[in-house]
């Protein structure tokens, strides 16, 4: 059965500025992304229905015989057993969220278009982790990392820790890869799962309370505090006090400062002593910018703190007040607290913004992924050039 995760346009805008820079599936919550788990539960491929531009880096396949998931939901065992029990030509929906469709070629653009009521109708009752709003993302990621060490770890034995110094509760809630490094550090796995990936390190005088995802050569800096729900994605390090965040990859909180409550993408960087803000002074619901409703909107959530898309940075003792969102490719400095929505490309603080102009954008970009030995593709290069199009209505200065 060919599997495809099948990228819908509501959810789309509702989860930038991730989504600008990828599929729904290839976000990460949990250890794993959405796509990995899949691949793991369904051991096999996987391809993405998703924007155009998106494609020539996340490509479609179709076959005779498809599977096609919606993006947005996680997989588990009762799920996937749904799944192979759900005929040709059918769909299977949780109330009325449409899950899957299993169909032949010629009827796919059916899926494409959202005409799910177009094929037979089931049911599924039981328990569904979706990611359908930014919030969603740390939200659910307690969760997820439960989920994912249970079917990454099931019949494998952890390398174990065997530096002296280090002292571990709940040791059965440990899995260590090959290649791991722990000095003089305290991990608390009583309330929650521990992985730490391959090659990835926890430095002296770390604290750490699981749930914790610390991904394939990330690093836990020296006097790091993790207070649990975390996920720290690839060749990514953090430092300072970090709570309920989830960090995609290649991206770096080394320094002291707090984050919580917060998601950063791909390739981001917090200078040192950067702080978020994750509760308001009076206690009330947080309000975040939503891309697809075009205003800012109650999350329903009293905790919230950063979003922040792909290749975005911040200078030292910058300050970011409860709630805020903050696009792709941007640059944020300065004294006091900036805008609470700040678009992608856009270069400033709370004194103002300008244009982070994209030839000097990519010169970053470029600089960045060289120092990990990586090389912007020309897809990515192009993804980027889209972006910067298709988001300079935000940037209000431009046409003052």
């Amino acid at each position: 059965m060919n599997i495809i995760l099948c990228d819908q346009p509501q959810v789309i805008g509702q989860l930038l500025p991730f989504t600008y820079t990828r599929p729904i599936s290839d976000i990460r919550v949990g250890i794993l992304k959405i796509s990995e788990k899949w691949e793991r539960h369904l051991g096999t491929g996987i391809s993405y229905h998703t924007q155009e531009y998106l494609r020539s880096k996340y490509p479609l396949i179709e076959a005779d015989e498809n599977l096609a998931i919606n993006a947005a939901a996680c997989p588990s065992q009762a799920l996937i057993r749904a799944l192979d029990s759900l005929p040709m030509n059918a769909s299977l929906y949780t109330g009325k969220t449409w899950i899957a469709t299993k169909t032949d070629r010629a009827s796919l653009s059916k899926v494409w278009d959202g005409r799910y009521s177009t094929f037979a109708k089931q049911e599924y009752t039981g328990a569904l982790l979706l990611i359908e709003e930014p919030w969603h993302i740390f939200q659910k990621n307690g969760q997820a990392i439960r989920d994912d060490f249970e079917l990454i770890t099931k019949g494998r034995k952890s390398a174990g820790i065997t530096d002296p110094h280090t002292i571990v509760y709940g040791a059965e809630n440990v899995f260590v890869e090959e290649g791991v490094k722990v000095r003089a550090a305290v991990i608390n796995a009583e309330d929650g799962p521990v992985y730490l990936g391959k090659n990835s390190a926890v430095h002296e005088g770390a604290l750490i309370k699981g749930p914790l995802a610390l991904c394939e050569g990330a690093h836990v800096n020296m006097g790091a505090k993790l207070r649990g729900d975390n996920t720290i994605g690839p060749y990514s390090k953090v430092g300072g006090e970090v709570s309920n965040a989830v960090i995609f990859g290649y991206s770096n909180k080394a320094h002291d400062g707090f984050l919580g409550n917060s998601v950063l993408g791909e390739w981001c960087n917090l200078g040192a002593d950067t702080n978020t803000s994750n509760l308001k002074n009076n206690y009330t619901s947080v309000k975040l910018w939503s891309f697809a409703k075009g205003r800012f909107v109650d999350t329903g959530q009293q905790f919230c703190g950063l979003m922040m898309g792909d290749h975005a940075k911040a200078g030292i003792n910058t300050m970011f007040n409860t709630g805020t969102v903050v696009g792709v490719g941007t640059n944020v400095f300065g004294d006091g607290f900036p805008r609470t929505f700040i678009p992608s490309f856009a270069w400033g603080g709370a004194a103002g913004f300008s244009t982070f102009k994209l030839p000097k954008m990519l010169e970053v970009a470029e600089a960045v992924m060289a120092r990990r030995e990586k090389v912007m593709s020309a897809a990515d290069l192009a993804i980027l050039t889209h972006i910067f199009g298709v988001t300079a209505h935000f940037r209000s200065w431009e046409n003052a």
